[in-house]
């Protein structure tokens, strides 16, 4: 590598740091706004004295909302598959959202034009500073080049760079990707145990392809980041308190429209309103699923083909493919989440003979029960809908995954993309 690229890499390290960029957004998206609205109208009033608490107020609260923002932006682009641009103006959003709820909630004096301001200017530095990253190239990911990792320079959009000395590489954000299993000799020990002082990252190469990936490998069981195979039953605990307050808050919002609904499935096709099936659901205990119907009629064939959505499916109805587009058809499933058989996000559930099938196939299938099954998912979002059994092997790999990443972070990563594949319709039939 040339000094040039060397240094280059460097200099656009700095802007990679979140102190950088979170000290470049408050300068825009605080300062400016202050300086817009807080002085001007203090000098103008006479008893500007009064308005202490108001200015004290929008600017810690711009400054709260700003931070925030950007580190749940840092926390959702650190998981695979993620597009910084995409999630940049939703993460404000999210955060200047609570802290105009706070206010309210409070009944806190603040000015609405200030938040917007710096709402505005927050979203715009951030996309600057990215935009700018990303036209610096991709971030390099040095090899190792012992055990097995020649299979990683097949993932791509990735730059890997074979080491050829046991020598740690120059700049900052120097990440190394090594087959931590191999046993290397003692120079290259020597050279990780070094890059890991200076507090360079040193991945394993299945952790690396996993994290690029958003894959999870299912020829054999993959323990979490604590050595366990059970999720993080904290949290577990936590996600079903919010999916049940979530449920009850938005049940009386969504009753009407859901109704609606059910009179023009009944009015669009013969046949009833809702559908439902029997899937394999939260530690492998068979559950009715519930479902707006959205074909002409109940699917009721024995062999495993026939649970599966084909492109194109001439069962679907007119009204039934605006639902499927939507995931509208999906919200009867509230019921089941209030009944503890479902989650908001989780795994998607599958029919029992295909899950008794994949059980057969595979000795571990089951363990993809060990968390609730969800509306929406880590497959649904990276994938959507399966047309095949082979697509049906593949979504496993994301479920594994999602399974041993269980986390709050993914699962706020999974709800942003689902509201772009709302919008979208991505991987609907």
């Amino acid at each position: 590598m040339g000094r040039t690229t060397a240094a280059a890499r460097a200099r656009s390290s700095i802007f990679e740091s979140f102190r950088i960029e979170a000290f470049t957004v408050l300068v825009l998206a605080v300062v400016v706004p202050w300086q817009l609205f807080s002085r001007p109208f203090i000098n103008q009033n006479p008893n500007a004295a009064t308005l202490v608490g108001w200015l004290d107020n929008v600017i810690l609260g711009s400054i709260f909302a700003a931070i925030l923002g950007l580190f749940l932006l840092r926390r959702v682009i650190a998981f695979p598959g993620s597009r910084v641009f995409s999630y940049i103006v939703p993460s404000f959003l999210t955060s200047y959202g609570l802290v105009v709820l706070a206010f309210l909630l409070l009944r806190l004096d603040y000015s609405r034009g200030f938040l917007i301001t710096s709402f505005v200017l927050a979203t715009a530095t951030s996309y600057a500073i990215h935009f700018y990253l990303r036209r610096r190239g991709t971030k390099p990911f040095y090899i190792v080049p012992f055990g097995k990792t020649a299979s990683l320079t097949e993932i791509a959009d990735v730059e890997w760079i074979p080491l050829t000395e046991p020598r740690v590489p120059p700049g900052r954000e120097v990440v190394i990707v090594a087959d931590l299993r191999f046993d290397h000799d003692d120079a290259w020990e020597r050279m990780l145990a070094e890059a890991a002082i200076k507090g360079h990252p040193i991945y394993h190469t299945k952790q690396i392809r996993e994290s690029l990936t958003g894959r999870v490998s299912i020829e054999h069981l993959s323990e979490n980041s604590f050595g366990s195979l059970l999720p993080n039953l904290a949290y577990r605990k936590i996600k079903r308190a919010i999916d049940l307050v979530f449920t009850l808050a938005v049940l009386p919002i969504l009753i009407v429209p859901m109704i609606v609904v059910a009179i023009l499935i009944r009015l669009d096709s013969r046949g009833p309103a809702l559908f439902h099936q029997e899937r394999m659901g939260y530690r492998g205990k068979p559950f009715h699923v519930w479902k707006f119907r959205t074909m002409t009629a109940a699917n009721n064939e024995a062999d495993r083909d026939g649970y599966i959505t084909l492109d194109d499916d001439q069962r679907i109805t007119r009204l039934g493919r605006l639902l499927r587009r939507t995931r509208f058809d999906e919200l009867p499933q509230m019921l089941n989440i209030v009944l503890g058989e479902m989650s908001w996000i989780g795994p998607r559930p599958e029919a029992v003979a295909l899950s008794s099938w994949y059980e057969q196939e595979i000795p571990f299938y089951s363990y993809r029960h060990i968390v609730r099954p969800g509306i929406s998912g880590w497959a649904q979002v990276n994938q959507g809908h399966v047309a095949d059994l082979a697509s049906v092997h593949s979504k496993l790999n994301y479920d594994f995954y999602y399974i041993k990443n269980f986390s709050g972070w993914l699962d706020l990563l999974i709800l942003l993309r689902t509201i772009g594949t709302v919008l979208t319709g991505f991987g609907a039939k």
